[in-house]
Order: structure tokens, then sequence, then C-alpha cells
């Protein structure tokens, strides 16, 4: 029984780092030209585009599927005051990233870069 314990225990140890490498930090790539700096800090995502420093993701945080979500998500292409609803989705090799607003929603795959 102990051993199975264990196994399990390193099973579920995996796990969970393999989602928390997941959201290290890395570059991928908006529009297949836009670095963008994909990191966590202090458990809450944030998804910074190099050249200008735009923050996009404002600190959201991790749902218990993996997926990350916030409400202070930024379009770098609309007014800065306007926020959205969003969500990440990690991929093998990149993420999903949507934003919504008054029930007009948007999404874009990122590559990693």
């Amino acid at each position: 029984m102990r051993t199975k314990t264990g196994l399990v225990a390193a099973t579920f140890a995996l796990s969970i780092a393999s989602l928390a490498m997941q959201a290290s930090a890395d570059i991928y790539l908006r529009d297949g030209t836009q670095k963008v700096d994909v990191r966590e800090e202090g458990g809450r995502l944030y998804c910074t585009r190099v050249s200008d420093n735009f923050e996009m993701c404002n600190g959201m945080t991790r749902n218990a599927d993996g997926t990350w979500s916030g409400k202070k998500m930024k379009h770098p292409d609309m007014p800065g005051f306007m926020r959205f609803n969003g969500t990440v989705t990690f991929r093998e090799n990149g993420l999903t990233i949507r934003g919504c607003a008054l029930g007009i929603c948007q999404s874009e795959d990122w590559a990693e870069g």
C-alpha cells in the first residue's frame, strides 16, 4: 500500500510541476511577429508585449482546469481604459487568449517564440 501511495503522490507532483512549467516565463508570438513575455509571478499570469511593455493579462488567476482568467485584460489595439474578461489556455506549442466585453468575444492563438 505504501508503494501505491508514493506512486500517486509522485504522479500528482509531476502533474503540478508540468502545469507550473507551462506558465513560467516564455516568449510567445502575437500575430506572428509581436513578442510577448508570458510569465507567472506570485501565482498570477502576466502577458507583456516586449516592444513597449504593454501588459495584456494583468494578473490573471489559475483555475482548477489549468486555464487562467481575469477581468482586467487589455487589448493593445483598444483604448487604454477598456477592460475585458479574459481567459488564457496553454496548448502544446502555444496558447489561446480570449477576451470578452459586452457579449463580444475575440480570441487569438499565439505560437511559442
